[in-house]
């Protein structure tokens, strides 16, 4: 009888320690597993996964965990942190784990990059949780796999602390997400040049628990791809003796986690897979919406960190926007800006179209491309959704919605305003049919402006990193031989030569003139804003559709999101053996719509993992509000470069 989920019931989740829950190991009795435990970097042919021990770590120790992450597993919390440390490091292992790596391929950048692979994460099994729900439990960072390519299959705290946070930060933002449980660092130290500047450093070697239905990305079903045109490079499994496997990897995802269209179309291979599919594009639009709408950069969208569940996978140099910039690129190493904010949408339909190569071996290419057409339209409709209840705006027409949202982020381009912050202040905005309408005015034009880049912002955004002799070089070279620049690097030159022509437009500007630019842009959107509300909130408009308005606002924009400064703060402490800002932020994160947070804060040491003070402060000092301040407010001056690679 095949293996079906069981639907999700109102039970009492149960709680248990962590080593006495039984887990099974349905990925490892469904796919094909290479069984060689050789030592080393191999390609593996013929299975998805590939049997491997975690590598111990000395003195393991827990930086903090997630209780709600956890409850998937139906694990006790208050187990000793000792327990989750030997675990969870894979320095012990329960009975019921059967240890491996997956097996995938992907993109990277544009270019097929043949087997990659997990070359630092060890599966450790799954379950089916007390709410009728299966979850898989993975360690990455647990050491060398068949996948690690000559690398240590080590991560370290700084990377891990941040993938941690962010996995949980997006779950309690409400966008699809893998999860986190735990983190675990050690004494075990790894080798690594932060800024490939040639002066390696030590740093501790950490691991993360990471949670999810399944970690299948769109790069599992590329094992199976022939040799690239482009890259000379093919899957480890491309040859015809192993492609039975292809349909077995489709039976497992789609009856396990899409059961709905393996019982819709049971007999009906093709038809199964094209709903399989379209099911995928669906989820992929809808998750590049959330990102856009909360301001969400991932950095690295290769096909290799497309999860096949359209959730949030594989964080690395990851950022949220601080003023709203949409070429803005997280990632260090990114010099074409292939990932940035405003092309996330775009990549990720370019993923779903290599998916179809994978799939138009089991169902119609042609009805796999409409299935694909669909894309634009998911992404629309969900990315409309969230940007009117951002916005408190009814619907009226996508064509005119769009072009109004359009001009609210142009505004906030061309003034540089912090996306976030601008986005809360909006609910204090009254409208029209309300009695504090023209005060309300005034505040949230003010408090705009106050979120605006200031004049030596804008010249540290625009000012070139390179010298006026290597500008000059560039521009002979643009007008005399375009492919020598080409070959030099050239998109990135030319970017530093606009910025040169940019910076010289504002290398006098002063605090008050940039003030009174921005206002006259502000002005002039706030009566758009005015004039909308009139037409969608009129006069007589009832007391409780204008509360709910205010209410949906605010349940749309967060006051809090783990900003790169926060974060690069939280680690500088970790490094030093103090945890409680790594925690602080977790529990920040858990409420990032609630103005609450003043509670959190004021419980110092308060964290998931670690003892709990029981009781809080009530008044505000000055200095409470100076760290009010750091937490919610946009990043200072001296932060503004804090880039991950």
């Amino acid at each position: 009888m095949p293996f079906k989920i069981l639907r999700r019931t109102k039970i009492l989740q149960k709680s248990m320690s962590l080593q006495s829950i039984s887990f099974e190991n349905l990925a490892l009795t469904k796919l094909p597993v290479d069984s060689s435990r050789a030592p080393g970097s191999r390609r593996v042919e013929g299975a998805c996964f590939s049997l491997v021990d975690p590598t111990p770590v000395d003195k393991p120790e827990l930086v903090v965990l997630s209780k709600d992450a956890l409850k998937l597993l139906d694990i006790d919390s208050t187990d000793d942190e000792k327990i989750f440390a030997e675990y969870f490091s894979g320095n012990k292992l329960l009975p019921t784990w059967k240890t491996a790596a997956h097996c995938y391929c992907g993109h990277q950048f544009g270019y097929f990059s043949g087997q990659l692979g997990d070359g630092t994460v060890v599966y450790l099994g799954d379950r089916v949780n007390s709410n009728g729900e299966r979850y898989e439990v993975q360690l990455k960072g647990a050491g060398r796999t068949p996948y690690s390519r000559g690398s240590d299959g080590r991560k370290v705290l700084r990377s891990s602390i941040r993938e941690f946070l962010a996995s949980e930060a997006l779950h309690y933002l409400g966008v699809p997400t893998t999860r986190a449980g735990t983190c675990v660092t050690s004494s075990t130290m790894a080798i690594r040049d932060i800024f490939y500047s040639g002066n390696p450093i030590e740093e501790r070697c950490t691991i993360v628990s990471r949670i999810a239905p399944t970690f299948l990305r769109f790069g599992s079903f590329e094992i199976f791809k022939n040799t690239d045109s482009e890259t000379g490079r093919d899957g480890p499994s491309c040859e015809q003796k192993y492609h039975h496997i292809l349909p077995q990897l489709l039976d497992y995802t789609i009856e396990n986690f899409y059961p709905d269209i393996w019982n819709a179309n049971i007999g009906n291979r093709a038809a199964m897979v094209e709903a399989f599919f379209l099911e995928v594009v669906k989820r992929t639009a809808q998750l590049a919406a959330h990102w856009q709408c909360v301001g969400f950069c991932h950095g690295v969208l290769n096909t290799d960190n497309m999860s096949i569940l359209g959730l949030t996978i594989d964080y690395g140099p990851y950022g949220f926007l601080d003023r709203y910039n949409p070429k803005h690129v997280c990632n260090n190493s990114d010099d074409g800006a292939r990932y940035s904010y405003e092309k996330q949408p775009e990549m990720c339909k370019w993923n779903c179209k290599k998916l179809i190569d994978m799939l138009k071996k089991e169902a119609s290419q042609e009805n796999l491309y409409k299935a694909l057409e669909q894309y634009d339209d998911f992404y629309q409709k969900a990315y409309l959704l969230k940007m009117r209840a951002k916005l408190g705006i009814n619907e009226q027409n996508d064509e005119s919605d769009l072009e109004f949202v359009k001009k609210f982020l142009r505004a906030m381009q061309k003034t540089g305003a912090d996306f976030t912050n601008t986005f809360r202040v909006l609910s204090l905005f009254q409208t029209p049919a309300e009695s504090n309408f023209g005060t309300s005015v005034e505040l949230v034009k003010n408090r705009i402006l106050d979120m605006c880049t200031n004049a030596d912002e804008l010249r540290k955004q625009y000012e070139p990193k390179i010298s006026q002799h290597e500008l000059e070089m560039v521009q002979m070279l643009a007008n005399t031989n375009p492919q020598l620049l080409s070959l030099m690097g050239g998109r990135r030159l030319l970017t530093e030569m606009r910025k040169m022509e940019i910076y010289e437009d504002y290398k006098d500007l002063t605090d008050a003139d940039k003030r009174e630019k921005d206002d006259l842009v502000w002005t002039e959107w706030l009566q758009q804003y005015t004039d909308r509300l009139k037409e969608d909130f009129p006069v007589g408009t009832t007391t409780s559709t204008l509360k709910e308005r205010v209410a949906k606002m605010d349940a749309s924009n967060p006051k809090f999101i783990l900003r790169n400064h926060l974060l690069q703060s939280a680690i500088e402490k970790a490094e030093k053996g103090d945890y409680s800002e790594v925690r602080r932020l977790l529990e920040l994160s858990k409420k990032p719509y609630n103005e609450s947070h003043i509670l959190t804060l004021q419980q110092g040491n308060s964290s998931e993992g670690a003892s709990c003070s029981s009781t809080a402060q009530s008044k505000i000092s000055p200095s409470d509000t100076a760290i009010l301040e750091r937490y919610f407010s946009r990043p200072a001056l001296k932060d503004l470069d804090i880039r991950v690679t």
